[in-house]
């Protein structure tokens, strides 16, 4: 039997608006789609900014044994229990990020290696934990902004979002597109055999750096303008639209 051969070799997966329909579902569709894919020998990894714990419960739905990229790229997994790489923010900038959030009275998170935690539960020291992330969220779009220029001005972050009334903080030239080049790394093949898929501003250095850039129809006006191709919604399956008409094509 002759093997096919595909261009692309990895399908990197943002969750939250793009694997997940509004539900938080991965439609049958979808699944479908990525079962063949794997049946084809495309590797599939879950590219998100969830913690691992909150995106493994979808990895093995989808039967994936393969290495994932969580946190935003703070944490690089060989496979789904097997950690590879992990980047820790300075305590001393999550002090200094939770002051701001306590000055602007906005809601914020942040995840430790072994928990998250927000405004309603915050550690009495932050010594004892290791920190991964850093997260705001407020609608209001002026505060949004302040905190923006504040975090800028303290250097030492990768500064992204997850929506349009959040932000999201890693340490500095941490994000998607470095995990995904440990994975790439971890499979012996190149970001241009890489299509990445994703609809905020944490997935825009994957869909820059991938031989494939996709932006979910639902996708932020800057994710859409940076990528090679925008599709369907979360909602409307777009994954599946990516894997018949851009990957399973030889």
């Amino acid at each position: 039997m002759g093997e096919k051969h595909y261009k692309y070799k990895l399908l990197a997966l943002d969750m939250d608006g793009t694997l997940l329909n509004d539900n938080h579902e991965i439609t049958l569709d979808t699944i479908n789609w990525i079962n063949k894919a794997i049946q084809e020998g495309i590797h599939v990894c879950l590219s998100t900014g969830r913690a691992a714990m909150h995106a493994l419960p979808y990895g093995q739905q989808l039967g994936l044994e393969t290495p994932m990229v969580t946190v935003n790229g703070s944490e690089v997994w060989k496979s789904p229990h097997e950690l590879w790489r992990r980047y820790l923010l300075d305590r001393e900038l999550i002090r200094k990020m939770h002051q701001i959030a306590v000055e602007t009275d906005s809601w914020f998170w942040a995840y430790s290696t072994e928990e998250l935690y927000n405004r309603d539960r915050w550690p009495d020291t932050l010594d004892t934990q290791e920190w991964l992330k850093f997260g705001y969220n407020t609608e209001n779009d002026e505060i949004r902004h302040q905190i923006l220029l504040k975090l800028q001005d303290m250097g030492g972050l990768e500064i992204s979002n997850s929506s349009m009334t959040n932000l999201e903080i890693n340490p500095a030239g941490i994000s998607k597109a470095s995990g995904i080049a440990e994975v790439c790394d971890l499979l012996g093949i190149t970001m241009e055999q890489v299509v990445a898929v994703g609809d905020s501003l944490n997935d825009l250095a994957v869909i820059q750096a991938a031989g494939l850039g996709v932006a979910m129809g639902n996708a932020q006006d800057t994710v859409k303008e940076a990528a090679d191709l925008v599709v369907a919604s979360n909602n409307e399956d777009g994954i599946a639209e990516v894997i018949r008409d851009y990957i399973l094509v030889e």
